[in-house]
């Protein structure tokens, strides 16, 4: 196929910084290759990786939370950011329509409406290896990206744009967890976090297997958790330890972390599990040993999914048992605008992006 000559609009992040790193330009439209297909982009939600990303976050110099690493900070080379392919289009988020196809076998897709699978095992789920959408190439934050034909899924539901743009990360990461975690009927799981996107995915994958769900957040937004389905909810000024009991919860799903993660252990009973693929209050945290192999606790890790997390989703959907939570939406544009009021945690579930058409 011919490389096209027509152009789109773009935000180009052009390296490690504050907003003056996002640049809206206008940038060739991809071409798909063999396999490959090419989107429209419909919504793009935002997430902390596009932020932390942009702010060096990732950098093994940085140890405070997201909230506080400063826009006009300059880490340190090292860690995860080295590897990060600037200057490039963030966006890991993708609700679109197929408008073009590299591969003849692809053609008879062209209108499908598509979420994108973000993560992506390119050596296979026998491998640990992924690909990020956003990430390791060209994602959403644009008017046209092309991905892996096998990475864009049809959902038949009446959600908007937006919400389907919300789903891929928040509700893949916590699904991953969910399962990894072994979640399932009544089980006692501890969600700190439980009004953003990840953590009220938790809240409400977690109890479509039947678990008994405890939510931390603000007080203002106790309600809000409660209504997404927590049985139970506390506020971020609660002492866990002292409100639930020492071993009261089976399994901890934590993207907090932080100051917070000694009690987490604390509460969890012998032989349960803490998963985690986040540390928006802080990376670097207490660890108590002793807490760890005394009672058997397993910690786990997960940022690759399993190849049945993105699968499951689109079933929930379909079968109408989750609902995502979509606070605003901005213009493209206007995507500095939409991070400011991302890192201001005043809203509840996922920002979305929407691309002039």
């Amino acid at each position: 196929m011919q490389r096209s000559d027509r152009t789109m609009k773009a935000v180009v992040t052009t390296g490690t910084g504050g907003y003056e790193k996002l640049e809206l330009r206008d940038v060739p439209v991809p071409t798909p290759g063999p396999g490959e297909i090419l989107l429209q982009v419909l919504a793009a939600g935002v997430n902390n990786t596009e932020i932390n990303t942009r702010l060096g976050w990732y950098s093994s110099s940085i140890r405070q939370g997201t909230g506080e690493t400063g826009e006009r900070e300059n880490p340190a080379d090292g860690g995860w950011n080295s590897a990060t392919p600037f200057p490039f289009i963030q966006g890991t988020d993708c609700c679109g329509r197929i408008v073009g196809a590299g591969s003849e076998g692809d053609l008879p897709r062209i209108g499908e409406r598509v979420i994108v699978r973000p993560c992506m095992r390119t050596h296979g789920f026998g491998s640990m290896k992924t690909v990020w959408l956003g990430s390791d190439f060209d994602g959403a934050f644009a008017q046209y990206l092309k991905v892996p034909a096998q990475e864009g899924f049809a959902v038949d539901c009446d959600w908007s744009d937006a919400e389907l743009a919300s789903l891929p990360c928040a509700f893949g990461t916590a699904e991953n967890m969910v399962e990894r975690a072994g979640v399932g009927k009544d089980v006692r799981v501890l969600v700190p976090g439980a009004s953003g996107g990840v953590g009220s995915a938790v809240v409400q994958l977690a109890k479509r297997r039947g678990a008994r769900v405890i939510g931390i957040t603000s007080a203002a937004k106790r309600d809000l958790v409660r209504d997404i389905g927590a049985d139970e909810v506390l506020t971020r000024d609660d002492d866990p330890v002292a409100s639930l009991g020492q071993e009261s919860v089976d399994v901890v799903i934590d993207n907090v972390a932080g100051p917070g993660f000694g009690k987490m252990l604390k509460v969890l009973r012998r032989g349960g599990r803490y998963a985690s693929s986040g540390a928006i209050a802080g990376p670097i945290v207490e660890l108590d040993l002793r807490d760890m192999y005394l009672k058997d606790i397993t910690l786990i890790g997960c940022t690759a999914w399993d190849e049945t997390v993105f699968p499951n989703l689109i079933s929930y959907v379909e079968a109408g048992e989750i609902r995502p939570l979509v606070a605003a939406t901005y213009p493209l544009d206007r995507i500095a605008d939409a991070q400011e009021a991302f890192r201001a945690k005043d809203h509840a579930g996922k920002i979305v992006l929407l691309p002039p058409s």
